[in-house]
């Protein structure tokens, strides 16, 4: 998918799901499916094998282990081909070895990936393994949008997805207005309820005029961002909230039982985002639904 204004539907021809099959990347894969229903894509299966599979084996039993490792893979996706998820959906299996993001990336260009989905456990610290730190790591430099499905999201996904309730979260920033093209365009083609969210960080005193103030002028910014005749293709929501970013933006999440959510980040390193470093992630691993994510482009 390229850079979307309200005028362009949206179109996922080819689908890269990304897979270490743990539990929680078999229901990113559920999703990964219904996606590819409702578009009729054709969905890439990809498995990395690391080097450090092996890593921890003596020299002289390295390539034993390694070639279990990959029969271990090899037979764990032989499973997911017989377990029928993929079932009336154009599939192929990519099995690889190397560093994670260097391969994906190397898959997204040669297959000309539309979108990749991806699980997250949401561990934090050394825990943050393939689908922890390293789906930080696509979301931050895939240059097409990312949906990350955190562990907290809904067990069972739709056979097909109808996305009705989307929330939409900026700062305000050319990398989350970047992405608000994509939050209008869902929100047209599935006539849905679409709620913008915006966040003021600093601290104000809520007995005092000036939070009103504030609300009145931020809701003002994001009316502004709207297409012309918004109105007539989807409900819009304005919130302005106070405090914690991410806190926030997962109350407004779990208070409108989203479907989904839409947010921009900073092309670049993992360090870097439209939202301060940890901020996106900390949405991406606690939300109760998919969150999609769309790198802004890189400034000259």
């Amino acid at each position: 998918m390229k850079s979307l204004d309200t005028k362009t539907q949206v179109q996922l021809r080819d689908i890269l799901f990304a897979t270490d099959f743990s539990p929680n990347s078999q229901v990113a894969l559920e999703y990964a499916v219904a996606v590819a229903r409702r578009y009729e894509s054709r969905l890439f299966v990809a498995h990395v094998i690391t080097p450090d599979a092996a890593g921890l084996a003596p020299p002289q039993d390295s390539r034993k282990v390694s070639q279990w490792v990959r029969q271990d893979a090899e037979e764990k996706m032989a499973g997911v081909l017989i377990s029928g998820v993929l079932r009336d959906v154009p599939h192929q299996v990519l099995l690889a070895e190397g560093a994670v993001w260097p391969v994906l990336s190397r898959m997204i260009e040669e297959k000309d990936i539309d979108l990749v989905v991806v699980g997250t456990h949401g561990r934090t610290g050394v825990g943050k393994l393939f689908l922890g730190s390293a789906a930080e790591e696509i979301f931050r430099l895939a240059k097409c949008p990312v949906m990350t499905v955190g562990p907290h999201a809904s067990g069972t996904a739709p056979r097909e997805v109808d996305f009705r309730r989307i929330l939409f979260a900026t700062d305000f920033s050319p990398h989350s207005l970047h992405a608000a093209g994509y939050a209008f365009a869902l929100a047209q083609e599935f006539q849905a309820r679409l709620t913008l969210v915006h966040v003021v960080r600093e601290a104000i005193d809520p007995s005092t005029e000036s939070i009103f103030q504030t609300r009145e002028v931020f809701e003002g910014r994001l009316k502004k961002i709207i297409p012309p005749e918004a109105e007539l293709w989807c409900e819009l929501e304005f919130v302005v909230g106070f405090g914690d970013p991410a806190e926030t933006i997962l109350d407004q999440i779990k208070a409108r039982n989203a479907d989904l959510v839409v947010l921009g980040v900073r092309s670049g390193d993992m360090l870097t985002g439209h939202w301060p470093a940890g901020i996106a992630y900390k949405v991406v691993c606690q939300a109760p639904c998919p969150v999609l994510t769309i790198r802004g482009e890189r400034s000259a």
